[in-house]
């Protein structure tokens, strides 16, 4: 019962070609998600979701993490994560926009909306002050330190954005982004092996990153034996 009422609501949401409801926010979609949201909330505990997730068949796995990914929180991650690697390939889709919903909302709703803000400032060293005393607030906040190395990369300075891709890591060993920034950063540094490394761990934890089995080749390739 628990999982045909939740296919239930999740089958009334529009039908979106890719299933990328998170990319896709229209006032009409929007609308729905919320309505989606809130019936799922009344209903179902995150733990009750986290079950689902691992014992459902595709559309409840489907609508579990897209729910996650409206309201779970970090208890989720881990879960929400091996979604990466579901046999189905909306599953994943869902998951990955789910898990940067999840990583902005780990330190609250009021930090979440300060770090959203921050990082769209078009004055990148107004936006670094911020993240400065965001991170000083929330020391444990994975997202905000991953956010600051996009800055840092933007500013061009690599050791000090690859210094906080590794604290996010260190704090969300998930964190695919984080993973193939430190990468990006490696390239720009000089360090093609390193870059290579930290290229094929982000690869392992989302098989679907766009344009870095690509960039795995390239290296290999660069290298002679791919070593």
């Amino acid at each position: 019962m628990r999982r045909a009422l939740l296919i239930e609501f999740f089958q009334r949401l529009p039908a979106l070609p890719d299933g990328d409801f998170f990319a896709h926010r229209s006032v009409e979609v929007h609308l729905h998600l919320e309505r989606f949201r809130k019936e799922v909330r009344q209903r179902y505990t995150e733990g009750t979701l986290l079950r689902l997730l691992e014992g459902g068949g595709v559309t409840a796995r489907r609508a579990a993490v897209l729910a996650l990914g409206l309201q779970g929180t970090m208890v989720s991650n881990a879960a929400v994560a091996s979604r990466l690697h579901d046999e189905d390939a909306q599953v994943r889709r869902i998951a990955a926009d789910a898990l940067w919903n999840i990583w902005f909302r780990a330190e609250g709703e009021s930090n979440r909306r300060e770090l959203q803000r921050l990082s769209q400032l078009p004055d990148l060293n107004k936006s670094l002050r911020g993240l400065n005393h965001l991170i000083d607030r929330c020391p444990g906040f994975a997202e905000a330190y991953n956010q600051r190395a996009i800055i840092y990369f933007r500013l061009g300075k690599f050791p000090k954005s690859a210094s906080d891709c590794r604290r996010a890591l260190q704090l969300n060993p998930f964190h695919f982004g984080a993973q193939a920034g430190l990468a990006q950063c490696l390239i720009k540094m000089k360090r093609p092996r390193l870059a290579l490394r930290a290229l094929r761990q982000a690869l392992k934890i989302n098989p679907d990153l766009d344009g870095v089995a690509e960039t795995i080749r390239d290296l290999e390739e660069s290298f002679g034996d791919g070593k």
